[in-house]
């Protein structure tokens, strides 16, 4: 894996964690490496999606342990990031 491929990851998983400092840290370097913006701004939206379907999941587990809907449940059957 090439270093553009990998700071396009932790560009996603950074922003997955919602770890701002993180994003600020990979950006400059994806900046650095002469990186579009927009495909940066992807990478940041997949990790955002997969955000979404974890609190979605994390959300219906709450709902069962506690016996009750708090609402926002996911995607049925799946992860919820899609």
């Amino acid at each position: 894996m090439n270093e553009n491929m990998r700071e396009l990851i932790a560009m996603g998983a950074s922003a997955a964690v919602n770890c701002h400092p993180c994003m600020q840290h990979h950006l400059a370097a994806c900046d650095r490496l002469g990186l579009d913006r927009a495909e940066v701004k992807e990478a940041v939206e997949v990790g955002q999606m997969v955000n979404r379907g974890a609190a979605a999941k994390t959300k219906c587990y709450a709902d069962e342990l506690f016996g009750k809907d708090t609402g926002g449940h996911g995607a049925k059957g799946g992860c919820g990031c899609g």
